[in-house]
């Protein structure tokens, strides 16, 4: 997959290893008298190492790598000590990486790994940051009648979070779910989207103009078209021309998938009116 990783300049690299022991996933080691990236999958690209160089040799790119692996990091970072666990948890916290810190907290509960009271930074809340918090409405909340429901105006939201890139494609509410692809734009224009188009539907957002690495959204996609038994699949976008970029994505989404799976497109007029 497309991502971000660290690159490591070998001209500018004079081998003084000041970077390997900021690195808190342990991929950085001096080989050869310079600093190495030992494996993709260990680097999580947020460049925390960048900082330490003295001779300005280390950038953060982005290229085909591994998938960052957390269960791998964890396995590296254990051997490091209770100070080098404490380091990851904080650095996983403070880069706002929840999924990660999870994934993390779980192996080391998984492990029966206890860090002492004196280690242990600001805890957590358990779920990691509420905006990310995944949720399942479907389950969680006492469903109203279709005349109830729209009488009063309820969300049909059925669940959290929505935007692309903190949606986890392995989710349980993707199992066999109908799907709705909007750009960001499209719910503040259509007035009635939560009637005309998410009801009963799993929702993902995004703006195919302005978000960055887009590359990596084709990517999520792909992993939630593949993985889950997707039944339905629609896509609404604005009727400007950069808003289409919606549909591209997640044709390339479908094609990478391996999946054949019929879309229901629908563009959007700037007056909120279906075209």
């Amino acid at each position: 997959m497309k991502r971000s990783i660290i690159m490591i300049d070998e001209e500018k690299c004079n081998g003084c290893g000041t970077c390997v022991p900021d690195c808190p996933e342990g991929a950085l080691q001096v080989i050869n008298g310079k600093a190495r990236l030992v494996g993709e999958l260990l680097c999580d690209g947020l460049g925390a190492c960048i900082g330490k160089c003295p001779e300005g040799a280390m950038s953060v790119e982005v290229r085909e790598a591994e998938q960052y692996d957390e269960a791998k990091v964890m396995d590296n970072v254990i051997k490091g000590g209770n100070k080098v666990i404490t380091a990851h948890l904080k650095h996983l916290k403070e880069h706002g990486q929840h999924d990660y810190l999870r994934q993390a907290q779980d192996y080391l509960k998984k492990h029966k790994i206890s860090l002492p009271k004196e280690e242990k930074t600001d805890e957590p809340l358990p779920c990691g940051c509420p905006g990310t918090m995944m949720k399942d409405f479907r389950k969680s909340e006492k469903k109203e009648t279709e005349e109830t429901a729209v009488s009063a105006g309820i969300s049909q939201l059925q669940q959290w979070p929505i935007q692309l890139r903190l949606l986890n494609p392995h989710a349980p509410y993707f199992k066999d779910a109908h799907l709705v692809i909007a750009a960001d734009c499209v719910p503040f224009t259509f007035a009635n989207f939560h009637e005309r188009f998410l009801k009963g539907k799993i929702l993902v957002v995004f703006c195919p103009k302005l978000d960055a690495d887009l590359d990596s959204y084709r990517d999520k996609l792909a992993a939630i078209i593949k993985d889950n038994a997707i039944k339905s699949m629609s896509v609404v976008h604005m009727e400007v021309p950069c808003c289409t970029g919606t549909v591209r994505i997640l044709e390339e989404a479908l094609k990478k998938s391996g999946k054949n799976i019929m879309v229901k497109e629908y563009t959007i007029s700037l007056r909120g009116e279906i075209v």
